[in-house]
């Protein structure tokens, strides 16, 4: 696992979340370009975080103004990426390394790609952002 440093922002979103929720996420990744929190939240906690109906998770962003999304951490690769891809099933995951680099390539139905991806690459950019914060990878790309 790669080394975690949290900035003094993502601090303050952490504490709310926990403050509102009553659950501790392992890390925060706050993307203002898009509008959006994201919190990873520890393996079977994704379900309190989100709340009945969406209640918790709603109650967030109502307080932050911005965008909520939750993803459940795994110390294992793939069931993590799969994680961050939902509601994308990826078909196949393969993790190369080449010339010092790790690059996972990820391969989606053609008619999901376009999720996978997200309009100008958001979602793309919030799982190379996460994977290389959590399991050191370099670079995620959809085939």
């Amino acid at each position: 696992m790669a080394e975690l440093r949290i900035t003094e922002e993502e601090m303050r979103y952490i504490s709310l979340f926990e403050t509102l929720t009553g659950i501790s996420p392992k890390d925060c990744f706050v993307d203002g370009e898009n509008g959006r929190v994201v919190y990873v939240v520890k393996k079977g906690m994704a379900g309190l975080a989100i709340g009945r109906g969406g209640s918790t998770v709603e109650r967030v962003r109502k307080a932050l103004g911005m965008n909520v999304e939750i993803v459940e951490h795994s110390e294992d690769l793939e069931e993590f990426i799969h994680n961050l891809f939902m509601p994308v099933k990826p078909r196949r995951i393969r993790d190369v390394r080449r010339g010092g680099k790790r690059i996972i390539y990820v391969e989606v139905s053609p008619t999901e790609k376009g999720i996978a991806i997200g309009k100008n690459g958001r979602n793309i950019q919030k799982v190379r952002h996460i994977l290389r914060r959590h399991h050191a990878v370099d670079d995620v790309i959809v085939v």
